[in-house]
C-alpha cells in the first residue's frame, strides 16, 4: 500500500504535464479545425450543387463508417508508401479534425434544417442578403440547437485523443504506459489515467449545462 501511494505521489506530476501539453491542445487544436470542416461540409451538403452533395457525402460516409484508430493508422503509417510523410503531431491533427468534421457536419446540418423555411422566406420578401439571413436569423438559432450534441463531440474527442498514443505522441495514455512499464503497476496507472479524464470529462459537462442555461435565457 505504501508502495502503491509513492507511485501515485511520483506519477501525477508527469501525467498532470502530459495532459496540459498534448492531450488538451491536442483536443482543441482539432476540434477547432473540425468545426471549420464541419461547416463548410454541411453548408455543401444542404446546397444545391450536386457535385458537392456528392463529394462530401462520400467523405462523412467513409469517416464515420471506419474506425478513428484505421484512419489514423492510415494517415501516419499509410501514407508515407505513396511519398506522404507527416510527424505524429501533424497526423494525428489531420485524423481527429477530419473525424471530428465528420461527425459535427451532421449535427450542424440538422441544425440548420430544424429551422423552419418560413423564416428564411420572409428574410428573402424584406431584402436581405444571403449573408445576413445566414448571420442573423439562421446561425445564432442553429447554434442553439447544436450546442449540446457539438458538445458530447468534444467529450468524445478529449478521450479518442489516447489513441494518439499508438502513433508515439507522449499525451497522457502514452506516459501512463511507461510509467507502467517502469514500476509494473499497471492497474494502478491505468485507473490513475481513468481518473484525469473522467475529471476533465466532468468538467466539461458542467460547463456544457451552464452554456445550456445562459443560451435558454434568451428563448
Amino acid at each position: 500500500m505504501e508502495r502503491s501511494l509513492e507511485i501515485v505521489q511520483a506519477s501525477l506530476m508527469p501525467l498532470l504535464a502530459a495532459f496540459i501539453e498534448a492531450t488538451v491542445p491536442l483536443t482543441i487544436i482539432s476540434f477547432v479545425i473540425g468545426l471549420l470542416i464541419a461547416l463548410v461540409t454541411a453548408l455543401a451538403r444542404i446546397s444545391k450543387s450536386r457535385l458537392l452533395n456528392v463529394i462530401f457525402y462520400l467523405y462523412v460516409w467513409i469517416f464515420r463508417g471506419t474506425p478513428l484508430l484505421v484512419q489514423l493508422f492510415i494517415i501516419f503509417f499509410g501514407l508515407p508508401s505513396i511519398g506522404i510523410q507527416l510527424n505524429s503531431w501533424t497526423a494525428a491533427i489531420i485524423a481527429f479534425s477530419l473525424n471530428t468534421g465528420a461527425y459535427a457536419s451532421e449535427t450542424i446540418r440538422s441544425a440548420i434544417l430544424a429551422i423552419p423555411i418560413g423564416q428564411y422566406e420572409s428574410a428573402v420578401s424584406l431584402g436581405m442578403s444571403q449573408w445576413q439571413i445566414f448571420s442573423r436569423i439562421i446561425a445564432p438559432q442553429a447554434l442553439k440547437i447544436a450546442i449540446p450534441p457539438l458538445s458530447n463531440n468534444f467529450v468524445s474527442l478529449v478521450k479518442d485523443t489516447s489513441l494518439a498514443a499508438s502513433i508515439t505522441i507522449v499525451e497522457v495514455f502514452l506516459t501512463a504506459q511507461r510509467i507502467a512499464a517502469r514500476t509494473y503497476e499497471p492497474l494502478l496507472m491505468y485507473c490513475l489515467v481513468a481518473v484525469y479524464y473522467l475529471t476533465f470529462c466532468t468538467l466539461l459537462n458542467y460547463l456544457q449545462v451552464v452554456l445550456e442555461r445562459q443560451m435558454m435565457r434568451y428563448d
